[in-house]
């Protein structure tokens, strides 16, 4: 960025021309921030000074207390500017900078989260770091303005030590990043008790009155539904299933989800998923609406599926691009209506029971407060900070059937009434100063939202979804695909894609496009999807021990090529390569496909036995390949109703180990055989729609009625 460019305008900084919502809203701090990149990296080596790393994303409430609290402080800004070099990065952006700073921080201080505040030499090795600092010392935290000067200090004065101190921690750090995986042998890796493990552990964690693991405060970890599903599929241990049903529904009727505008909040600060912190990611729209879905598959209970419809239905409605593509996310903060320039976390969602009674007239506000457990004076009970006094987060304390006994009304008329309040405060809270939007579209996360779409097409019948599935994977291809090098890109955002795709890029892609295939057929999703792989093996691969790395080794500013070994909020790139490797090696029946899986398989085997509970979608994956994948190829004309029949069967059962195809005796069909040459040998049966069931490349006899469909399966 040239440097006048960067300066224009009333104390802009270098942040100033950046497209992050999260780095323009720091282009006008006093502190002289600058992007990750050369220039910055140029003038510490230049003046000999460390560098201040800060790392955070739009929708992270701590992130903007510190910027309110020291970045936009004169003084403070003072002493950034005449001892450091000061960068600033979006997390979401750079997920390679965050995770090498991130795990330095967590080896060296027990913890770690947003913002993360990392010192580091000029030539970008960590030596000192935390998370947030208050401006003063409080909280049992040193005040920032302390650290700032004790850190300048031991620059001066202990240099050697601290450049001898920051080589021994990147040394450390290279180390960490490859203990734990490592090669093993077949009879070392005992595939199926590992998952028993696995499972025991999840169930003895699991909280048997609130749903959920563990205590406050409770996150949805839609990865641990993967793997559970599916162990309960192959093993048929009704626990399994249940620890999932009972946490969906749990959430599902605390204050986590958005009762009023649908989908679900980051995380619940109390046991209860009562009162959350407010943010929505895309990334959790995805993946609940897949295991809600899943769920449905599972119980055939349509609250499962109504609240998947809710997820998406919101995603389409408040995070969608014009054209095509998704936003990141929503942030927890906004502004208090009737109190000027006050922000407050939840003030977008939470209710006095005035304002409820205002809405709805009393006797409508009586059933929606009974439902909803609104009380006169609030109903927070545990606030330290206050922010809720007074207010209401609606989430459901009683059920239909309570309601009706209730107020002496049948549970259809409270169904009908309950909809008619929600719709009515939806109206009303519309009209309230909305959280920030963070309207930046990731790839990865687009290619979960392509999977969540492209499944509830197939489980739910509905065919906007897998339009709007197919229309952000077009987006994603025309503006995050680099039209020189056909390299895929990570963000776009103002007409600009920009930043080299990293693994979660490719891999959650890829699994959104073979998803996207089962759901419309359209050859040249499958296609794409092979592209992606061989590029990915070609960017990522680590030829010497199995697996990918994280980042491609294409940028000189990266310390560290590292692979992700937690499957938390979102899966680790390799958990879902894994998966993706199985089920298009059962597609295309490459079988190097297969034994790179197998490698991944080896490469985390210490850490798999050592933790299993770590890596649940990657025991989801294992679990794929200990089973045997299915191969399922329908034969007929997909508008045939014949044909229709066949794949209902096979959509609105749970069969998570299987791969679809369709072989519809036209030129699609010649297309698919150049990636699936057997698809070729599938044809209708006396004129009948036929499907073939194949495991480990042998054939059943084809079926062409459904209830002998659904029997073989069953037997499978």
């Amino acid at each position: 960025m040239p440097e006048a460019t960067a300066q224009s305008g009333p104390h802009a900084n270098h942040l100033i021309c950046e497209k992050s919502p999260y780095l323009l809203m720091h282009a006008h701090n006093p502190v002289e921030w600058y992007p990750w990149g050369e220039e910055a990296f140029a003038r510490a080596r230049r003046e000999n000074k460390p560098i201040f790393l800060s790392v955070g994303y739009s929708t992270c409430h701590w992130c903007h207390v510190m910027e309110q609290e020291s970045f936009v402080d004169p003084g403070t800004a003072q002493i950034m500017n005449r001892f450091f070099i000061s960068i600033k990065v979006d997390r979401e952006e750079r997920p390679d900078v965050d995770r090498i700073y991130m795990t330095f921080v967590q080896a060296t201080t027990g913890a770690g989260g947003w913002p993360m505040s990392v010192f580091l030499t000029p030539e970008l090795k960590p030596f000192f770091g935390g998370t947030y600092w208050p401006p003063e010392d409080r909280y049992g935290r040193p005040g920032f303005r302390a650290v700032l000067e004790r850190v300048a200090e031991a620059w001066e004065r202990d240099r050697e030590k601290i450049l001898a101190s920051a080589d021994e921690a990147t040394n450390y750090l290279g180390e960490i990043s490859s203990s734990g995986r490592g090669p093993s042998s077949q009879e070392r890796f005992p595939a199926e008790s590992l998952m028993d493990e696995a499972f025991r552990r999840f169930d003895r964690a699991f909280d048997r009155v609130h749903g959920g693991f563990g205590g406050a405060p409770k996150f949805p970890r839609p990865v641990v539904f993967n793997f559970l599903l599916r162990y309960f599929a192959r093993r048929r241990d009704e626990r399994a299933s249940e620890i999932v049903l009972a946490t969906l529904r749990a959430m599902a009727a605390g204050g986590v989800r958005d009762h009023l505008g649908g989908g679900f909040h980051r995380y619940s600060v109390d046991a209860a998923w009562h009162v959350p912190h407010f943010e929505k990611m895309l990334y959790d729209q995805a993946q609940l609406a897949l295991s809600y879905l899943e769920a449905f598959q599972i119980s055939r209970d349509h609250f499962y599926a109504e609240a998947a419809r809710s997820i998406l239905d919101y995603a389409l409605r408040d995070l969608r691009d014009p054209a095509g593509g998704f936003y990141a996310a929503e942030d927890a903060d906004s502004l208090v209506a009737g109190e000027e320039g006050r922000r407050g976390e939840g003030a977008f969602y939470v209710w006095t029971a005035d304002e409820i009674e205002r809405v709805l007239g009393r006797e409508a506000a009586a059933v929606l407060n009974f439902y909803y457990g609104v009380g006169a004076s609030g109903n927070v009970q545990d606030d330290p900070q206050g922010e809720f006094i007074g207010k209401n987060i609606l989430h459901a304390v009683h059920s239909p059937a309570e309601a009706a006994e209730m107020f002496r009304l049948s549970e259809e008329e409270i169904a009908r009434r309950l909809a008619d309040a929600r719709g009515k405060l939806f109206a009303a809270r519309s009209a309230r100063p909305r959280p920030n939007l963070d309207d930046k579209i990731l790839t990865a996360w687009n290619g979960l939202a392509i999977s969540a779409l492209a499944r509830a097409s197939e489980v739910l019948g509905d065919p906007r979804y897998v339009e709007a599935a197919t229309a952000a994977a077009a987006f994603v291809k025309s503006r995050l695909t680099s039209p020189e090098t056909r390299i895929l890109l990570r963000r776009y955002r103002e007409g600009e894609g920009a930043i080299e795709g990293f693994l979660e890029d490719h891999a959650f892609l890829i699994q959104g496009l073979l998803d996207l295939y089962e759901a419309s057929f359209d050859v040249a999703h499958l296609a794409w999807a092979i592209e992606l792989q061989e590029k990915q093996d070609e960017l990522f691969s680590d030829t010497a021990s199995g697996g990918y790395f994280s980042t491609s080794g294409r940028d000189d500013s990266v310390i560290l090529r590292l692979r992700d070994d937690y499957d938390g909020a979102e899966p680790a790139g390799n958990s879902v390569a894994a998966m993706n490797l199985l089920r298009l090696a059962e597609m295309t029946g490459r079988t190097a496909w297969l034994e790179k899986a197998e490698a991944i398989f080896s490469l985390y085997s210490s850490r798999l036995q050592a933790h299993p509970e770590a890596m649940p979608q990657m025991l989801a994956a294992l679990e794929f390949a200990f089973t045997g994948g299915k191969q399922i190829v329908i034969a007929g004309s997909p508008r045939a109703d014949d044909t229709r029949a066949l794949l209902q069967v096979v959509r609105e059962n749970f069969i998570p180990n299987r791969v679809l195809l369709l072989a519809d005796g036209a030129r699609s069909q010649e297309h698919l055989a150049e990636f699936s040459p057997r698809v070729a040998g599938f044809a209708p049966v006396a004129g009948h729609a036929a499907a073939y069931v194949c495991q480990d490349f042998v054939c059943k006899l084809p079926v062409t009625n459904p209830r002998d469909l659904f029997a073989q399966l069953a037997r499978t």
